[in-house]
């Protein structure tokens, strides 16, 4: 199983959008999971036709990333409003 830090749930929401389900999950950490320097562990995802559109997530040794389709690129984490408003935007690019 994979290490994760004493965490509390931030927020968990799950919706019906763009002809998909738009799932987002954030915790706070008791410290950062590395390489990140924030507190913060998420995962935010646009699903249709059951397959993943658009994912935000990160994780040990690859930090933050997104994936756009089949690309996965990194993703500057800046804060949680920032990180929510950049994945909603590509879910509306993905329309």
């Amino acid at each position: 199983m994979p290490y994760m830090p004493e965490a509390e749930l931030v927020f968990k929401t799950r919706t019906v959008q763009s002809g998909g389900i738009v799932e987002m999950v954030v915790w706070k950490l008791s410290k950062p999971v590395p390489p990140a320097k924030h507190l913060f562990k998420y995962r935010l995802v646009f699903v249709r036709d059951g397959k993943r559109v658009v994912g935000y997530d990160n994780e040990r040794g690859k930090g933050d990333h997104k994936h756009l389709g089949e690309r996965q690129a990194q993703h500057k984490f800046v804060d949680i409003e920032t990180l929510i408003a950049d994945f909603i935007r590509d879910v509306e690019a993905m329309q």
